[in-house]
């Protein structure tokens, strides 16, 4: 049973249920009583390390809601690739200091309790979303603390954990196709690696912006990506991409980001066009050299590269990340509603598995999209 109080117009909901380390208090606020949960199960990252090195605790504390926050009850996280790299210690030089830190950045669930400015969503509904990739409290938890426009309402045609695997994907090819390159209706994408849940949904993307796309991946990938709407989908391991990837792109997004697929990428743009790679250097500097050198020297190598290919062939090169972004998630669920983007899940675990998720992520075991879900 769900009850709603609303006093001196803080909206906070309770639950009754019996879930392993759930506590409640209840704390005065002016005339009114606002009940918060305040520990709950979560998944923590204590040390850098192995899959082994997380642990499942009962009582971590939930902290207060700011006013445009929400707090999701979780039913499914997906496992991201900086998920696994985070726990073995990628981006130390920001989040060490904080450990032990809770992962995970996508979330679906059902929404437990909102802020007092919170206008868009209700207790009760059910969301999905993602947090922003520096995060320092994240989704592998039975309660997750999102800001409002980190969220948007879950269509009820899909699932928990198959919604569960779609914002943070989405969102960064979101964030390189329509906030950086800028693509509009008849214009020429290339995705490199378009197998992977962000090279996914960055073709659905464009296909849905009306872009005639092309792609690279491996090739049990080929069939997917064609009935996703694909001009060309092309083995890079057989095939000789630069004759067969016949024209110029006004955007190419390099999923994979080492010398080879970046030459090709800048190789086959327009002038003018975009070439972005998920594959900056500023968390892999500022690890090696510490913040203070690390991020001034990402700087510079970007500039100069920037610089450099302007000069050389007229295009503009960028490092791309994921950010949150309401009006890419709101066109998100509105196609993810309509059934024109999908990011397949290969495996679900409960989250009480999730060394044995990570392992199989790190070892390739499942190569797909891998799912905890949260009972």
């Amino acid at each position: 049973m769900r009850s709603l109080l609303r006093f001196n117009q803080h909206k906070i909901s309770t639950t009754s249920g019996s879930i392993e380390g759930l506590r409640y208090s209840s704390k005065r606020l002016g005339f009114g009583i606002r009940s918060i949960v305040t520990t709950c199960r979560a998944v923590l990252l204590p040390r850098f390390g192995g899959p082994d090195v997380l642990e499942v605790r009962d009582d971590v504390r939930v902290p207060d809601l700011k006013p445009n926050e929400v707090l999701v009850r979780v039913r499914a996280v997906s496992v991201n690739p900086l998920d696994t790299r985070m726990r073995a210690g990628y981006g130390r030089s920001l989040f060490e200091s904080l450990l032990p830190l809770i992962l995970g950045r996508d979330v679906s669930g059902e929404i437990a309790a909102i802020g007092q400015s919170v206008q868009t969503l209700n207790v009760g509904q059910e969301v999905f979303g993602a947090l922003h990739p520096t995060a320092m409290r994240g989704t592998y938890t039975d309660y997750a603390i999102l800001a409002e426009d980190q969220l948007t309402p879950k269509p009820s045609t899909i699932s928990h954990v198959d919604a569960s695997a779609i914002p943070f994907a989405a969102l960064t090819a979101w964030r390189a196709l329509k906030s950086t390159a800028r693509i509009s209706k008849g214009q020429r994408v290339l995705v490199v690696g378009g197998g992977g849940a962000v090279g996914y949904s960055a073709v659905q993307l464009a296909v849905a912006a009306g872009c005639v796309v092309s792609a690279t991946c491996e090739s049990e990938s080929i069939d997917r990506l064609l009935a996703a709407g694909a001009e060309q989908a092309l083995d890079y391991t057989s095939e000789d991409l630069e004759v067969r990837l016949k024209g110029k792109y006004n955007a190419v997004l390099d999923t994979i980001g080492i010398q080879q697929t970046e030459q090709l990428g800048i190789n086959l743009l327009k002038r003018g066009g975009h070439y972005m790679t998920l594959q900056g250097e500023s968390a892999s500097l500022s690890d090696r050299y510490g913040l203070v050198i690390g991020l001034p020297t990402a700087t510079s190598i970007l500039m100069k590269k920037q610089i450099q290919y302007r000069l050389s062939h007229g295009i503009e090169y960028w490092w791309t990340y994921m950010r949150t972004d309401a009006e890419g998630l709101d066109e998100i669920r509105r196609l993810t509603e309509a059934g024109r983007l999908k990011v397949p899940v290969q495996k679900t675990f409960p989250i009480t598995q999730v060394q044995e998720a990570h392992q199989a992520k790190d070892t390739r075991i499942i190569p797909g999209k891998v799912v905890l879900q949260v009972d």
